[in-house]
């Protein structure tokens, strides 16, 4: 299966993606990282093209790789803050997408709220791809499964342990990738913090084709046992300040530290989307241990923006 059917197609969520769809991003992705260690850094695949990126929220890693990614693919990137537009002073959105649709050529937004990002995917004739809401966040999660395949050398079979906050959006996204790749995920977090229905409804009927395995339980020493990846994020995400205090009391039964890893095989891998808040979901001691691959994982958020850029843009 090619990924033609990608082509101006909006990505706001890993279901919008095939299991197939998902496997030859990645396949796409390694090939980018390879021709760019070749030397190979600057392509004329995108050129012409103008990406706008909107951002609500701050970043690091996403902004820098599709900045990066559209400059190395002979394209442009236009940022734009929120506030920078006059969505800030109150144009609806859809007024906004329809206006922009007439300049550039794709949006990749990060937004506090999802439906904003469906919103502007309604009314924009250009593809618009997640950045980052509060329900998902898509290119984390390719770049995720290609860094596990390239660590482990597979996915299918593999125990992913995931510790702390199972409603995070980077964790919605990656339950949805590895039940399409069939993977087993064993989500440890406490009462009240379990996937929004919908994405684990969706991640289900995935698993149900593949034969992933998606558990949800209390015991993190469970969901850590003979586990190949141990993979965790901030407990206080981007809007949630109000509620930290309660947070990092609930969930600190699910921190990763040198106790817990150990319960994990020998060669298990750490991940973490970043940035860490250390002490909080994760030790320092873990996040510099050799088993932490985060730096490669970090590294492949542009590889992967790469991927989806040429596929959704080309």
């Amino acid at each position: 299966m090619s990924l033609d059917r990608l082509r101006g197609r909006d990505i706001l969520s890993i279901a919008d993606l095939t299991r197939d769809e998902l496997l030859k991003l990645v396949e796409l992705s390694m090939e980018f990282k390879r021709r760019r260690y070749l030397g190979e850094r600057y392509l004329d695949i995108l050129k012409g093209k103008i990406l706008g990126l909107i951002f609500q929220k701050p970043s690091t890693r996403t902004r820098i790789s599709l900045e990066v990614a559209m400059l190395e693919l002979g394209g442009t990137a236009l940022y734009f803050s929120w506030s920078e537009l006059q969505l800030g002073r109150g144009e609806p959105i859809k007024d906004t997408a329809r206006v922009l649709e007439r300049y550039i050529d794709g949006i990749a937004a990060r937004v506090y709220r999802h439906q904003d990002l469906v919103e502007l995917a309604e009314y924009a004739r250009i593809p618009v791809i997640n950045a980052l809401s509060d329900l998902e966040h898509p290119l984390q999660a390719i770049a995720d499964i290609m860094t596990i395949y390239e660590k482990k050398g597979r996915l299918q079979g593999l125990k992913i342990a995931f510790l702390g906050d199972g409603a995070d959006n980077v964790l919605h996204s990656l339950l949805l990738a590895v039940s399409k790749v069939g993977a087993d995920i064993y989500i440890a977090t406490a009462p009240g913090y379990d996937p929004k229905p919908e994405i684990l409804k969706l991640a289900q009927e995935e698993a149900s084709i593949t034969g992933s395995q998606i558990v949800i339980i209390r015991d993190p020493i469970e969901a850590v046992k003979d586990a190949d990846v141990i993979y965790t994020d901030v407990w206080v995400s981007m809007g949630q300040e109000a509620e930290r205090e309660k947070r990092l009391r609930d969930l600190r039964p699910y921190q990763v530290n040198e106790e817990i890893v150990k319960y994990a095989k020998k060669d298990y891998i750490f991940m973490h989307c970043l940035p860490a808040r250390r002490g909080e979901e994760v030790t320092d001691a873990v996040i510099e241990s050799p088993h932490s691959v985060v730096w490669d994982q970090a590294e492949n958020r542009l590889h992967t923006s790469k991927a989806v850029l040429s596929v959704v843009l080309g």
